[in-house]
C-alpha cells in the first residue's frame, strides 16, 4: 500500500488548511492590495513593509511570535478567549491563522501589481456613467485583474501546502488536527522511515512543479504584452 490512512489524513488536512487560508487571504488580501495601489498616504509603506515581513523572517521566528500571540496569555489568546473560543494552539484555526499570516505577501503582491497596471481611463469611462465605487470595482477592476487573482490564488494555496516551520511550531503534531504533509514527512525521516518519506515528498514536488508549470503557462508572453499595446 503506497498511501496509509495517515497519509491520507495528512494529505486531506493539508488541501482543507490550504484551501480555507485562500479563500481567507482573497478576502483580506482584496482591499488591502487595492489601497495600497490607490492610497498616497505615508502609512502606505508601512503597511507594505509589515505585509512584506514574513518574506524576510525565518519560518521559526515568525512561529515563535505566533505561538506567544496565540497562547491564553496572549493578546491574541486572550481576545479569543473573551468571546468563549477554543484555544488556538494546536489548532486547526490556530494553524488557519498562523498560514494566513505566514503566505500573506504571496496573496497581497499579485494583486497589488495587477492593480496598480489598471489604467485609470476605464474607471474615469464608469464615474461618467454614474457608476459607483463598489460597482467601478466589480464590473472594472475585477475583470481586468483576473489573471493578478489566479496567480495570487494559485501562490497562495501552494505556498500554504509547503509550510513547515509556522505550522509545527503553533500545530504541533496532532493527527487529524494539525499534522500536515510537511510534518508527516518530518515524521517519517525521523523514523528513517525514507521510502514513506519519498512518497510524501515527491507528490509535493509534482505539486510544485505543476503550479510553477502553470503559472508560467498563465503568463502573457513579451510578444503577447508588446502586441497589446500596439493595439494587435
Amino acid at each position: 500500500m503506497l498511501l496509509t490512512d495517515s497519509d491520507w489524513q495528512a494529505i486531506e488536512l493539508t488541501v482543507k488548511l490550504a484551501a480555507t487560508v485562500t479563500v481567507l487571504l482573497i478576502l483580506l488580501a482584496t482591499p488591502l492590495a487595492w489601497w495600497m495601489a490607490r492610497s498616497k498616504s505615508w502609512l502606505k509603506n508601512v503597511i507594505a513593509a509589515v505585509v512584506t515581513l514574513p518574506l524576510i523572517l525565518p519560518p521559526t521566528v515568525l512561529g515563535f511570535y505566533l505561538l506567544l500571540a496565540f497562547s491564553p496569555t496572549g493578546f491574541v489568546g486572550e481576545f479569543t478567549a473573551a468571546f468563549g473560543a477554543e484555544n488556538l494552539i494546536f489548532s486547526f484555526w490556530g494553524l488557519v491563522l498562523g498560514s494566513m499570516v505566514y503566505s500573506l505577501p504571496f496573496v497581497v503582491q499579485p494583486l497589488y501589481m495587477a492593480f496598480q497596471n489598471i489604467d485609470e481611463r476605464p474607471l474615469e469611462v464608469a464615474a461618467t456613467l454614474r457608476a459607483g465605487p463598489i460597482d467601478r470595482f466589480v464590473s472594472v477592476v475585477l475583470p481586468l485583474s483576473k489573471a493578478g487573482f489566479i496567480t495570487a490564488a494559485v501562490l497562495g494555496f501552494a505556498h500554504t501546502v509547503g509550510e513547515f516551520g509556522v505550522v509545527l511550531m503553533i500545530g504541533g503534531n496532532i493527527p487529524g488536527e494539525t499534522r500536515v504533509m510537511s510534518v508527516q514527512i518530518y515524521d517519517y525521516v525521523e523514523a528513517l522511515e525514507y521510502s514513506r518519506a519519498h512518497i510524501q515528498a515527491g507528490i509535493l514536488l509534482g505539486f510544485s512543479f505543476v503550479v510553477l508549470l502553470s503559472l508560467q503557462l498563465l503568463q502573457p508572453t513579451s510578444t503577447q504584452r508588446r502586441g497589446r499595446k500596439n493595439g494587435g
